[in-house]
């Protein structure tokens, strides 16, 4: 452990003086303050702090995984060009060791840089409110959907099966079947109709979801409903008028005796195709965490309302804090630093130093934009005869995938961030794939020739 340890502090230091590191340090310290004022959003305290936590964090994550790239590989390629390598394996140290504490001295700077920035921002976005005049209502506002950290409910979805299987055989028996596609094809598009169909309303028609499991950890504080729609027939305003409950139901459906109160809203009116939320007080859940939640189409829309199947409505409550949230936001780049560390390491065990660098960005750019690069890939696969299935896509789902765990997507939408989603980051980011880089590292390291004996 000794060993680890001063190769660690030796890569400390060899960071400390590298130039890049000081410029991408500057960088911030002069950046994230301007950000935190500059930054207007749409225009109101909530779009000013989404913007500054969205795009601060997102600099200071791009950053830093750069400089972690540039740090693990430059530490080790350094060493073998400068030949100080010569005198360190000659040293009683393994090369396992050598490797490890060159990873464990780029995660310990990443930590410390990452301590200093976050606690930057964490204390720009809780004084923001104070420079701006305010309303207290704005307050209120960012009190609700942005100071706090918001478990999200989705309603379950519908079993159609059974009619998707009469749909088609309706189908089969008219001759109405499209020639040259496949049965599987035809089945998913009939499934993805008839569960759009389960969460649309003709007007006059009401919709009812079910949730379990609503445990707000302030009881008399709120809930909140977060819905989109989609209409068949756009209105000449672009609104839709509606009304809402939300409650316990089943004291209506089965006689149940409760105390749990209902709540229904007058006349609302709110604009297609936008995210638009509704508070509810959080003692409409019942004890057991029983929620239903109705909307009605009212007649005079003379359209068909559709909420769109993933996000068309979502309940959100209180489940924690902002502060213990942004915590664990910053655990989840931590972690996708630590990952990165150990891509460099293994880039530097057998490539020099520029190769390595656009080895690595190859890597991190493509663990970036994996979701899109897999649409991508997927789109073109239908040419591809199957070959794709085997190789590439295998290929690109060993990376990481930041975009799925980004988490300015959790703050900015005061989501929660659960400890078991950082578990699942660990297990797959760090004790797999980082793990796996590790490993494939120190087995090209042990039998790299570092040098030749001529005589």
């Amino acid at each position: 452990m000794r060993s680890i340890w001063a190769v660690a502090k030796n890569t400390i230091r060899q960071a400390l003086r590298m130039k890049i590191a000081v410029v991408f340090v500057i960088l911030l310290i002069v950046l994230l303050p301007v950000m935190g004022i500059s930054m207007t959003g749409d225009g109101t305290l909530k779009g000013r702090l989404q913007t500054f936590v969205s795009y601060g964090l997102s600099l200071t994550s791009i950053l830093l995984c750069l400089l972690t790239l540039v740090v693990s590989v430059y530490s080790l390629t350094s060493d073998i060009k400068q030949r100080q390598i010569y005198t360190v394996v000659t040293k009683p140290i393994r090369r396992f060791q050598l490797l490890l504490g060159k990873v464990l001295g780029v995660i310990l700077v990443d930590v410390g840089l990452l301590i200093l920035f976050s606690a930057v921002i964490y204390g720009i976005t809780i004084y923001m409110p104070k420079f701006y005049d305010v309303t207290e209502a704005e307050l209120v506002q960012v009190d609700n959907e942005f100071y706090t950290a918001r478990a999200t409910l989705v309603p379950a979805e519908a079993d159609v099966t059974q009619e998707v299987l009469d749909s088609y055989e309706k189908l089969k028996k008219s001759r109405r079947l499209p020639e040259g596609v496949p049965r599987s094809e035809i089945i998913a598009r009939l499934t993805e109709d008839h569960k759009r169909w389960k969460r649309a309303a003709v007007p006059g028609q009401e919709l009812i979801w079910q949730f379990d499991n609503v445990e707000p950890i302030d009881p008399n504080g709120s809930l909140f409903i977060r819905f989109k729609y989609d209409v068949s027939v756009n209105p000449l305003d672009s609104h839709v008028h509606s009304r809402w409950f939300a409650g316990d139901d089943r004291q209506v459906k089965y006689g149940t005796d409760t105390d749990t109160p209902a709540y229904r809203t007058p006349v609302r009116r709110d604009p297609v195709r936008t995210f638009r939320e509704m508070e509810v007080p959080a003692d409409a859940a019942a004890p057991d965490g029983y929620l239903a939640v109705g909307f009605f189409n009212v007649p005079a829309n003379n359209t068909i309302v559709i909420f769109p199947l993933e996000d068309g409505l979502q309940l959100l409550y209180k489940a924690d804090t902002f502060t213990a949230n942004f915590v664990r936001a910053v655990l989840l780049i931590l972690f996708r630093l630590i990952f990165l560390a150990c891509l460099g390491v293994l880039g530097s065990t057998f490539l020099s130093f520029p190769v390595a660098i656009l080895f690595c960005l190859v890597f991190f750019f493509t663990a970036t934009f994996s979701g899109f690069v897999l649409e991508s890939f997927d789109f073109l696969s239908e040419n591809l005869s199957g070959v794709y299935s085997y190789t590439i896509r295998p290929v690109i789902r060993l990376l990481p995938q930041f975009d799925k765990f980004n988490p300015t997507k959790f703050l900015i939408e005061a989501q929660l961030i659960s400890w078991s989603l950082l578990a699942k980051v660990i297990g797959l980011m760090i004790c797999i794939k980082g793990s796996l880089l590790l490993l494939v590292a120190l087995l090209i390291f042990s039998y790299r020739e570092i040098a030749k004996v001529t005589v």
